[in-house]
């Protein structure tokens, strides 16, 4: 399964706005991806209620995994980007 370390780069870290982007371009990809904190248990990303759960701050590592490695890339880029703006 692949795996890519993204760091949060939205402000807020990942609240309503950012989460609810990010779990609605999972949903698109149509593949399971998993957001998680390093040594946490992973979260659907595509659910923006458990992706506020992680509770991930600007500047947090955040594991991105699934199946498929370009929509794992995905979201891994969607993360870094600050999505408040």
């Amino acid at each position: 399964m692949p795996v890519q370390s993204a760091i949060v780069g939205s402000a807020a870290g990942l609240h309503a706005r950012p989460a609810a982007v990010i779990a609605e371009k999972a949903e698109e990809l149509g593949v399971e991806i998993f957001l998680a904190i390093p040594g946490d248990e992973p979260v659907d990303a595509d659910s923006a209620l458990m992706i506020m759960t992680l509770g991930a701050a600007k500047g947090d590592t955040v594991e991105v995994s699934g199946e498929d490695a370009a929509a794992v890339a995905a979201i891994a880029a969607l993360v870094e980007q600050d999505l408040d703006a």
